[in-house]
């Protein structure tokens, strides 16, 4: 009888695992993109091999459990990579540079997580952008990290945060808050920078063909090894405004988005304040996704990104033409030109302005694949 009573008990038991085992779920995922691009840079013209024209690559890992009462615990493991080396993009020494973070989610009350993720800014603003925010062929990318001597010590969005604190909230008619605490972290490459502690909140509608976002953010003060500089480059604390708007007309999404960054001043005798540094900048973006057919889309876009207080002015504008050869296949290609004046030194991610007052200009022709 004894027997009898532990093998039901036994199989209660492995009976009860399965159902949680049931609750929970586990998807490995990721994105292959490589492209070939030609690039005119100043006098210079090259061409090269290289990785996320479309959308970043990465492989990550998300999962699930249904806790009760309508709960559930999340997390996300995301890296970066690129295709034509099979490094990890941007920083060597980071495995998940991409996304890092594991919360609780319920229906009625949001979502409050913990890691390296997205800026309530970046939610803002990536519906707005016709080429989504790609990390290396999107013209909002190449606005906000443009390397200007003039602008040096003003911060820029980078999109995602380490040592982070996020609340997102159910939609409640179209609307969605986003709310994001940051305490301040290190990253080694491709510089070695200090950041100080964020806060970042935003707030989108999406129906009826419209989306808005509004965002505003305070990244506070830290500093960069900058190369070529006798010392560490004080960052000044930096607060960010951005208004992004969206409106589908048929098969035309018209798209705008602006962002001014504002920098404090940079303390007497510091070595922004010498190098003339601190010089608050904004950028504005136009343009349109034309979903021509149900195979193609073609984005258009056009951005000016401009220094206050001095004669530091970038204009770009690019194309891009999407078709999918299946529903986790496209082939893509891109073409844009960069056109700086004064001190500006604006171009696109991993691409080095080699000429004051020079344009850049770039085609280039990929394939993504999803999974």
């Amino acid at each position: 009888m004894c027997i009898i009573r532990q093998g039901i008990g036994g199989a209660a038991l492995l009976l009860a695992a399965q159902g949680a085992w049931a609750q929970s779920s586990l998807t490995l995922y990721g994105v292959v993109d490589s492209f070939v691009q030609y690039l005119g840079n100043g006098s210079t013209h090259s061409f090269s091999l290289r990785s996320g024209g479309n959308s970043g690559s990465s492989l990550g890992l998300k999962g699930d459990e249904d806790l009760g009462g309508g709960f559930k615990a999340r997390f996300v493991l995301e890296s970066g990579y690129t295709v034509n080396n099979g490094a990890f993009f941007v920083d060597s020494s980071t495995l998940f540079y991409r996304q890092a973070w594991v919360g609780l989610a319920h229906a009625d009350y949001g979502s409050l997580t913990f890691g390296r993720q997205y800026q309530p800014t970046f939610w803002a603003i990536y519906y707005t952008d016709p080429f989504r925010g790609d990390e290396v062929l999107s013209p909002v990318a190449a606005a906000a990290v443009a390397l200007d001597r003039n602008t040096l010590a003003t911060q820029a969005a980078s999109g995602r945060t380490s040592n982070s604190i996020e609340y997102q909230s159910p939609v409640v008619g179209g609307l969605k808050l986003y709310t994001m605490y940051a305490f301040s972290s290190t990253t080694t490459l491709p510089v070695v920078q200090n950041t100080g502690n964020l806060f970042d909140v935003a707030v989108t509608y999406n129906g009826y063909g419209f989306f808005a976002g509004l965002a505003y953010q305070n990244q506070h003060a830290g500093s960069e090894n900058v190369p070529g500089l006798p010392a560490a480059l004080n960052l000044l604390g930096t607060e960010r405004f951005t208004g992004a708007i969206a409106y589908r007309i048929g098969i035309v999404n018209l798209q705008a988005n602006y962002t001014y960054n504002r920098s404090n001043d940079a303390p007497a005798g510091s070595l922004a304040a010498r190098l003339g540094a601190a010089h608050s900048y904004s950028f504005a973006e136009i343009g349109a996704t034309i979903q021509a057919t149900s195979a193609d889309t073609v984005e258009i876009a056009g951005i000016e990104r401009n220094a206050r207080g001095v004669d530091d002015k970038a204009l770009g504008v690019q194309i891009g033409v999407d078709h999918n050869i299946s529903k986790r296949t496209q082939i893509y290609a891109r073409a844009g030109y960069i056109k700086n004046h004064g001190a500006s030194m604006m171009s696109w991610p991993g691409v080095q302005v080699t000429e004051l007052g020079s344009s850049q200009s770039l085609v280039a022709v990929g394939m993504t694949h999803r999974f």
